[in-house]
Parts: structure tokens; sequence; C-alpha cells
């Protein structure tokens, strides 16, 4: 078998492009590279593929009608933009999709939608349905109404993701770089990598951040990380920029092949470890740390020793071995207030003195990813 057949064998694609790909060094949208990218998209979906498209730009195809030359650093200006250029992409991708006869649907996600367990099952819930009606779901995150952070961290890793949720058998991110060098491609001699079988084909790669043009937030950093989740997971991944997408679908040669390094994994898990931010701490004791490491047990009151932070039940907490480093992460069962007075006591402890309501874990094993 081909090492692309990967790609070609490929039933479900989740394909993300960023800002500079889309949208001019200006800030809007340019419709030739628009209109190409869709021409791709509508050939996948031809060949029988469904197809998840993660795309950036937002912001940036917000800018020009503002009368914005750069992409602003303030939180409410960003957000401005977003509600600005949202809508135009979304038109343009419409428009576009509309002359193959497909439909566009647009997915804005917020944290809260893939990391609280509720909200989780109705995203998951929501791109079954979108797929199974033949639509094409055009996913970026909600940047209008974001309150903390304007992003996830970026697109790369929300397509990451959301590659894991759709249960894709492969992601595809475009940039404006052809695939990855080992060095930066500007720099005499920089070699690029056809193939990534694991970190250590990466152990002498040097990466950048954010290119030239201004109005990404990713780099190559965010796009080998976003490759680490998704192949860790048993999803392929091809690095490739936007003008190489349709050879990179039809198998050709070009750009980076991720190979896929673990299998999948539950996805809210997934979720818990690269999509969360711990509200706060529970440092554990030795017996403990090693029950949740090695024997991928519940956490139990009778193994904590200390609390940290402001935080309610269902929050994601970091556990921490007693010299303060983080060894797992979990969605707790109780709020800060109440998890001093169950410190050190045992479960039947617990429930003779507070009820039965407090006999159940801290931290069920369910819920709680290691990342040691």
């Amino acid at each position: 078998m081909s090492e692309r057949a990967l790609v070609t064998g490929a039933r479900r694609i989740v394909v993300k492009v960023g800002s500079s790909s889309l949208t001019t060094a200006a800030g809007g949208i340019a419709p030739e590279r628009m209109s190409a990218l869709v021409d791709v998209l509508a050939a996948a979906r031809a060949r029988g593929a469904e197809v998840v498209l993660v795309s950036s730009g937002a912001i940036a195809a917000g800018l020009a009608p503002l009368g914005l030359r750069r992409r602003p650093r303030g939180l409410a200006a960003q957000q401005a933009a977003a509600s600005v250029g949202q809508g135009l992409l979304v038109h343009r991708y419409t428009e576009e999709l509309a002359r193959h006869g497909l439909i566009a649907g647009q997915v804005l996600l917020t944290l809260d939608d893939v990391t609280r367990r509720s909200h989780y099952r109705n995203a998951h819930q929501t791109f079954a349905q979108l797929l199974e009606l033949g639509v094409i779901p055009i996913v970026n995150e909600n940047d209008t109404v974001a309150t903390t952070e304007i992003r996830f961290g970026d697109n790369d890793r929300l397509a990451a993701l959301v590659a894991h949720l759709v249960h894709a058998d492969l992601l595809v991110l475009l940039s404006d770089v052809d695939g990855l060098y080992d060095g930066p491609p500007s720099r005499p001699g920089a070699r690029l990598i056809p193939d990534v079988h694991g970190s250590a084909d990466l152990a002498d790669v040097v990466v950048g951040s954010v290119g030239a043009a201004g109005v990404g937030t990713g780099g190559m950093v965010t796009k080998v990380d976003a490759a680490a989740i998704a192949t860790g997971s048993g999803i392929p991944v091809v690095l490739t920029s936007a003008d190489r997408a349709g050879e990179a679908l039809a198998g050709k040669p070009v750009g980076t092949l991720f190979h896929p390094t673990g299998k999948r994994r539950p996805t809210r898990l997934l979720w818990l470890r690269h999509a969360t931010e711990a509200k706060g701490a529970l440092v554990l004791d030795a017996g403990a740390v090693r029950a949740v490491v090695e024997r991928r047990a519940s956490l139990l009151a009778a193994g904590v020793t200390g609390v940290q932070g402001d935080f309610s039940a269902g929050d994601p907490v970091d556990l921490l071995d007693p010299d303060g480093a983080v060894v797992a992460r979990g969605l707790v069962n109780f709020d800060a207030a109440e998890v001093p007075n169950l410190l050190g006591r045992s479960s039947k402890e617990l429930k003779r003195e507070l009820g039965a309501a407090y006999e159940r874990e801290i931290i069920h094993r369910d819920d709680l990813v290691v990342l040691t």
C-alpha cells in the first residue's frame, strides 16, 4: 500500500486553513484564494468524502471593512473585528459552495462547548447531523463572545480536536508554507521533511512562529503541536500550503505527512488534556500519586493533602505530587470550599459523618487523564 493511501482512502476529512491563506495583506478576503480552496473541497466531496472545514480568517476579514490596518491587540477590538468578519467569511463560503450545489453550515465553538460533558455531546451530535445531511460544516471559535481568551490557543489545535470529535480519517493543515522544514524555509539549505513517523524525526527541527503577513495567530509550532494531538489519536495529518491542497488530497507526495503514532482515545479525555485550563489544583500524597498514575485509579479524599484555587464541581483541576509537579488533570466532583473538610478522610468516614453524597470519589477515573 502506498503511504499516501492514508490520504486517498480517507472518507471523513477535516481541513484547516489559516488566515494568511485566505486574506490579502490588507486584511480583506481574497476571492480567488477562497474560490480555489472551495473547488478542492468540492472535488473531495465529489469523490465521496465527507468534509469539515476549520477556517480562520474572521478577525482578519473584518479588518478592512473597519478601516484597521493590522490585527488589533485589545480583546474588545478583536471581538468587533470577528463580529464583522465572521458574517463576511461564511457568506462568501456559502456563495462559493453553492457553485457546486453544496451547503455550508456554520459551527462556532467555545471552550465550554467541548469541555463540559453535556455541551460536548451537543457538539458531537451537531456535527453528526450536519454530515449526515451532506452539509459542509464551517468551524471557527466563537471569537465574538469569548470572555477571557479570544481563542482555544489557535485554530490548528482546534482543528486537531475537531478531527477527533468527528472521528475523522485525515486532518489537512493548510498554511502559507508548503510543508515542515528542518529550519526556517527562507534559510539557504533548509530541507523539506516529507514524512514524520514520531517525535524522534523532529529532534533536530527548528520551527518558527507567526508569518510575515501578521494576520494569523499560529505558526509552525502550533501546526506541529496539532499534528501530535491528531497522530497520537490515530489520525494522519498532511501539512502543506493552501495552493497545493488539491495535490495533497489527491495523494500526491507534497507537503509533510505525519503518520499515526497512537490509537484513538476517548474523545472527552483528549479535550480534557489539550483544551482545558485548570481552575485550581489538588495536592496528593505519594500513595495517591501512585494510584492515579500507575494504577489509573480514581482519586479519593484520603489521598488529598491540600487544595488550591477557587473552582466548582465539574471544573478541571490539576493534580500535583508532593513536590508540586502536575501529574494529572480531572473533573472534580466537589466545590473548592467543600474539599478542605474532606482531606485525608476515608470514604466510609465521610459517608457516616456527612452523608452518602460525600462517599464518592473526588475525581472519578473516567474523568481523569494522566499527564506524566
